[in-house]
């Protein structure tokens, strides 16, 4: 099995592209969601959850996600702690998930901190989606209705396109100009081309 890797910053446009591999039969793993869902579901986390940030975390049955997230904002220990909790039990579900998905040549891996929290080291490929940095805060305004301030202080906490360009096998430009999907099926003949999996050309 290959593991392609999927990052990109905030507005980047990763979802559109993890779309578009669905749409190629490549199973998709989101580990963002999959980390939301289980800060709810595995109860180890959760507790840790209770006691760092207090009883309002949850309530009603709901994680209290901006009560967190204003927690956090500015606070890069307390992000760094919070990342450290859940990131294992992301990888544990990961490869679960793979092998689910066994029977998939390629398998892709969506995450918003995939270079981050070094999940990309495990990745065969590296995808980097990339976008001008006015052409993502407005996707993300429109997206989240949030200020423009408000998005470009979540934007500078990230990597840069610099930086995680420097890892990346492959880097998507979704500008609104060049066509993504054809820079996806580039990248996915090239993968056949340099992979021994056969296998791999009954992937649409």
């Amino acid at each position: 099995m290959i593991v392609i890797g999927l990052t990109g910053g905030i507005g980047s446009g990763k979802s559109f592209v993890a779309d578009y591999f669905i749409k190629k039969n490549i199973p998709v793993y989101n580990s963002d969601i999959r980390a939301k869902e289980l800060m709810v579901s595995d109860s180890a986390i959760l507790k840790k959850l209770i006691q760092k940030f207090g009883p309002e975390v949850y309530t009603n049955k709901q994680l209290n996600r901006p009560h967190i997230a204003h927690q956090v904002f500015n606070n890069p220990p307390l992000l760094k702690w919070l990342n450290e909790l859940v990131h294992p039990r992301v990888q544990t579900d990961f490869k679960d998930w793979c092998q689910a998905n066994s029977h998939s040549p390629i398998v892709l891996k969506e995450a918003a901190i995939l270079i981050e929290s070094d999940a990309y080291k495990a990745c065969h490929f590296l995808v980097v989606v990339t976008a001008p940095t006015e052409k993502r805060i407005e996707r993300v305004m429109a997206r989240d209705n949030m200020s423009y301030q408000e998005v470009s202080a979540r934007m500078k906490n990230q990597l840069s396109d610099e930086e995680r360009i420097k890892l990346a096998d492959f880097v998507i430009q979704n500008d609104g100009l060049a066509e993504v999907e054809p820079q996806i099926d580039q990248l996915l003949q090239t993968i056949k081309a340099k992979t021994k999996y056969t296998n791999i050309n009954k992937i649409n």
